[in-house]
């Protein structure tokens, strides 16, 4: 019912007042209900703790409901002028963006096993529509099917675990089932397999760097924002449910996801297309998170929540910047993107911060996530602890890399001046925003 009023709202709003008069009302909208859900984080209670039967009211689905809301906010700024063209579809893609944003909030508080499932796949359908109708090449068909393809997949076995799950135990909400001791690797593979897929990890993240590759700014800061983290949100809850009580499984899925984690960090390096470098660096950082899901201890729980708020605020800002360095070079080569620093020295400082937060420099909130997680990985073995400190090493190194190679050099001849670069800098306030929430975040963690 709340979801039919909200799209009514848009059509109404749409009809009486124009596009943009909703675009600009849902941008402040989604920072109206990013404050209060922001609110309702800090003053909600445990972590499994259910209100009703509906709606799961608990600190790890408030803070994700909170990123949902601003990045979807931020990404109908930074497309403001992308897509607020003639002709170019803008109420169907104010409309995606809605939809979208709908989806992800009631995902991350639904309390029902199936209603998570169907509103884990439909999330796929809007940003599918989205990459097929504003992507930038032709290529944008074959990155929706791969996206397709992989999710739905891989998906599959976890539907046959929770229609068994119905049939046998009768229950359908989330918290600790009485159902499945004994079922061992097979529910641990059921239930992973599709949020690995959808974090994702090394050996099932060949749809995300195509996918982001070929989406717009909006699609790419929505993928890696929000979308991903779906991914370690289901694992936790079905860590909940079903406790995923297989060793060898768990042993494997780590060596799986922490070395696949430092495979991707170097293939960082031999990435030439920006936006598919900072894809590569997602795998490398979800890698933690899923070291921190399968450790079984509150830290890496808790690790694994402010790892997926700071990459989802960080890699947003990179994505961001990427689309506007790519507006100012007409390409995202590393070999052609040369002397931002001379160019816009103000989106220079703003490559600087997202690069800082993105190699967990002090005191932003990357850095404490990836402390919590490495102690609760080396807790699990302590042969994970090289892996780990490498990955860590690579991610600093990889983000600096991409700051070196993009804001020093000489600029090609045919970048615009200046003062054409110059005007989004006022756009790239609002990712300075993020990263002041997520220094803010760090001491406040940091207090408690």
């Amino acid at each position: 019912m709340f979801s039919l009023l909200v799209i009514g709202g848009f059509v109404a709003v749409v009809s009486l007042f124009g596009h943009m008069v909703f675009w600009w009302a849902f941008v402040w909208a989604c920072v109206a209900m990013f404050l209060v859900s922001f609110e309702l984080w800090f003053s909600s209670i445990g972590l499994v703790k259910c209100c009703g039967e509906l709606l799961i009211m608990d600190n790890f689905s408030f803070g994700l409901v909170s990123l949902t809301l601003l990045v979807s906010g931020i990404s109908m700024l930074a497309s403001v002028r992308d897509v607020n063209k003639p002709n170019n579809g803008s109420t169907v893609f104010s409309f995606s963006v809605l939809v979208m944003t709908l989806i992800l909030v009631f995902s991350f508080s639904v309390g029902s096993l199936m209603g998570f499932y169907i509103l884990f796949e439909s999330s796929l359908i809007p940003i599918f529509f989205i990459i097929l109708g504003w992507g930038y090449q032709p290529e944008r068909l074959q990155a929706g099917k791969y996206m397709m393809l992989y999710t739905v997949s891989a998906s599959l076995p976890l539907l046959v675990l929770i229609v068994v799950v119905l049939m046998a135990d009768g229950s359908v909400f989330w918290g600790f089932s009485h159902f499945g001791c004994g079922w061992g690797w097979v529910v641990t593979i059921c239930a992973s397999l599709a949020f690995l897929v959808k974090l994702p990890i090394y050996g099932f993240h060949l749809w995300l760097p195509k996918a982001h590759v070929e989406a717009p700014v909006a699609g790419s800061i929505i993928l890696a924002g929000v979308l991903l983290k779906l991914g370690g949100y289901g694992l936790v809850r079905f860590f909940c449910a079903f406790g995923l009580f297989s060793p060898f499984v768990i042993s494997g899925v780590f060596c799986l996801g922490l070395g696949g984690g430092v495979i991707a960090s170097v293939v960082c390096f031999a990435q030439n297309d920006v936006k598919a470098l900072v894809a590569y660096s997602s795998v490398g950082h979800m890698s933690l998170v899923v070291g921190g899901v399968y450790s079984n201890v509150d830290w890496g729980w808790l690790g694994c929540i402010l790892m997926m708020l700071a990459h989802g605020l960080s890699s947003s800002g990179m994505f961001f910047l990427a689309s506007e360095t790519y507006k100012c070079y007409n390409s995202r080569s590393l070999c052609v993107i040369k002397g931002g620093l001379v160019l816009s020295p103000g989106v220079t400082l703003c490559w600087f911060l997202m690069c800082a937060s993105n190699s967990a420099v002090p005191p932003s909130l990357n850095l404490f996530s990836e402390l919590m997680l490495g102690i609760s990985i080396l807790s699990y073995a302590s042969v994970f602890g090289v892996v780990t400190a490498m990955m860590v090493f690579l991610s600093g190194l990889y983000s600096w890399y991409v700051y070196c190679a993009s804001q020093h050099g000489q600029c090609p001849l045919w970048v615009r001046s200046v003062a054409q670069a110059e005007e989004f800098v006022g756009y790239l306030v609002c990712f300075v925003v993020i990263a002041v929430l997520s220094v803010s975040g760090a001491v406040i963690m940091g207090t408690q």
